[in-house]
């Protein structure tokens, strides 16, 4: 009786796991993808494949600078940060910046410069900020992923997978700074001797895809095109994560229709 009872028991645990495990619906948008419908994942393929993730990455980097707080503080541009490849504001070393400015700078136009500033200024040093990515990414069950720099950039052991980003996402719209900065479609600032800057977001989707409030965009030549994608809409959200997708922006907006049109219909199909 007691084995039969244990047999039935893993059965139902079994066809619960596979119930909710999310279904590759559309394996043909990215390389790995992830769908989440208000909290619940819905699709996915590849959910678990670690890939380069390009600048999603810098959401680790706002992760620890706003769960730290003190960015009122002042960061001296570092040489490394000066010299930081790929899309830059053209930063100088020895420049002064509030480090809250250049925290808006990374996220609104996903800034090297900006971020590499940041984490020189809050590790001491890039080596000690990715130890510390890397510990937070343990801390949150990130266990497909590894940083091994603060910005996204193309390097051995820099990748993650869109179940872990899920996670990652989650963990960075709790902080009000990240959330607010992540739906900015512009920014204007001054360093702290006058000189004047202005950005507009990497985010396509902001003030064009209706309900839109973010998240993340990344591009690097290993990594293909990137997104992290939250919308809200008649009080459903959805989180759309796609790695290497060679259309990111209409695939996305796509799954993003697709979800809410599945969040429409669900609690109809629950009510028979």
């Amino acid at each position: 009786m007691l084995r039969w009872l244990t047999a039935a028991l893993l059965c139902l645990a079994c066809a619960a796991a596979q119930a909710s495990a999310p279904r590759d619906a559309y394996p043909s948008v990215a390389k790995a993808y992830w769908v989440e419908i208000d909290g619940r994942p819905t699709w996915a393929g590849q959910p678990d494949q670690p890939l380069p993730m390009a600048s999603l990455a810098k959401l680790m980097t706002a992760l620890l600078l706003a769960e730290h707080g003190q960015l009122d503080g002042t960061v001296v541009v570092s040489r490394g940060a000066a010299a930081a490849t790929g899309t830059r504001l053209g930063l100088r070393a020895g420049e002064r910046f509030r480090a809250s400015d250049l925290f808006t700078a990374m996220l609104v136009r996903s800034a090297n410069d900006a971020c590499r500033a940041l984490a020189d200024w809050r590790g001491g040093d890039l080596a000690t900020f990715v130890a510390m990515m890397n510990t937070r990414a343990g801390e949150l069950g990130m266990h497909d992923t590894t940083f091994a720099n603060a910005c996204g950039h193309d390097a051995p052991g820099q990748a993650s997978s869109v179940r872990d980003l899920a996670k990652l996402a989650r963990a960075a719209m709790a902080e009000p700074l990240i959330a607010a900065d992540a739906k900015r479609e512009t920014f204007a600032f001054k360093s702290l001797g006058g000189r004047a800057f202005s950005v507009r977001s990497t985010n396509a989707l902001l003030g064009q895809f209706p309900g839109a409030i973010g998240l993340k965009t990344g591009f690097t030549p290993g990594a293909g095109r990137c997104l992290i994608a939250l919308a809200e809409r008649d009080g459903h959200e959805v989180l759309a994560i796609l790695l290497h997708a060679p259309d990111r922006w209409w695939d996305t907006v796509a799954l993003l229709e697709l979800a809410f049109d599945e969040a429409r219909r669900a609690p109809a199909t629950a009510a028979r």
